[in-house]
């Protein structure tokens, strides 16, 4: 397809995505109330929630606009899940034609995969909230008292679920760069001891400065990424045993066969063609 046919689709492909968010966000409207008490819960269920009102949880709203832009965010991220099958549908229509035949298979046991490691770091950082806030309370002096606002509340839950799930996603990227040839397992090997600190510094700055949350992101990590470590392992050994070709250097020098083969008695292009004509004679 020309250049301006492929954006054309994308436009059409992110325009449906777009209409599908929106009704989303409907649904997200009509279930909003269980949405907030489900998000609230790890606040309330500290005894820090009730300072200001003991019989119940207590989130404060410092403007205006805090309760709409509160609502919005919910909104939307319910419309993002409950869309997510549709717009990313119109994703993978966009992408496939330009995949091959085993790559569309990889692609179709790998994307179930992402959304249940999505799903399982999401609801890690759902479960340690409670564990994070209390160690974070846990440095305010006693003559201090909590008043968390409704909107730092909800970015701090959203940004750990979402952050928590991106990260349980990204030893899958390795296993998919893997398979496609452009990260081996010696690569990833020498790189062992980096990408390991590396996986504690990026969960120590997306979360907050307590070391449950970074513990609770970065152990994970580390054990997915070994786990997609042991998997591009053995891939390359299959792969090096179907390929005849594989344990060979790009700079090795092949080795000349001495013995001369016998001249096929067709006559070669060297012999010119045959200028006399149908059965004539070459000079």
């Amino acid at each position: 397809m020309p250049l301006m046919d492929h954006l054309r689709e994308l436009r059409n492909r992110l325009v449906k995505a777009m209409i599908a968010l929106a009704l989303g966000c409907v649904v997200g409207y009509l279930v909003y109330d269980l949405v907030w008490e489900f998000l609230k819960e790890p606040y309330c269920s500290l005894p820090e929630s009730r300072e200001i009102d003991a019989e119940g949880c207590s989130l404060i709203v410092t403007g205006p606009f805090d309760a709409f832009f509160v609502a919005f965010k919910v909104w939307l991220f319910v419309g993002a899940l409950v869309s997510s099958p549709f717009w990313l549908y119109q994703l993978w229509a966009f992408v496939a034609p330009a995949l091959h035949g085993r790559e569309k298979r990889y692609a179709y046991i790998f994307a179930p995969l992402a959304a249940v490691l999505f799903a399982v770091g999401a609801g890690l950082a759902y479960y340690i909230t409670s564990f994070a806030l209390t160690m974070l309370f846990g440095f305010l002096p006693e003559d201090a008292m909590t008043f968390l606002t409704i909107g730092q509340y909800l970015d701090y839950m959203v940004i750990m679920m979402v952050m928590f799930g991106v990260g349980f996603v990204l030893p899958l990227l390795v296993a998919l760069l893997n398979i496609a040839g452009i990260l081996p397992h010696a690569a990833i090997a020498k790189w062992r001891r980096v990408i390991v600190f590396a996986a504690f510094v990026v969960a120590a700055v997306i979360t907050p400065a307590e070391p449950v949350s970074m513990l609770a992101l970065a152990v994970p990590l580390v054990l997915l990424f070994e786990l997609a470590e042991l998997f591009a392992f053995f891939n390359d050994r299959r792969r090096k045993r179907d390929d005849p070709y594989a344990d060979l250097d790009d700079d090795q020098i092949s080795e000349l066969d001495e013995i001369p083969s016998e001249l096929d008695e067709t006559p070669s292009a060297l012999d010119g063609p045959d200028v006399a004509g149908e059965g004539g004679k070459r000079s």
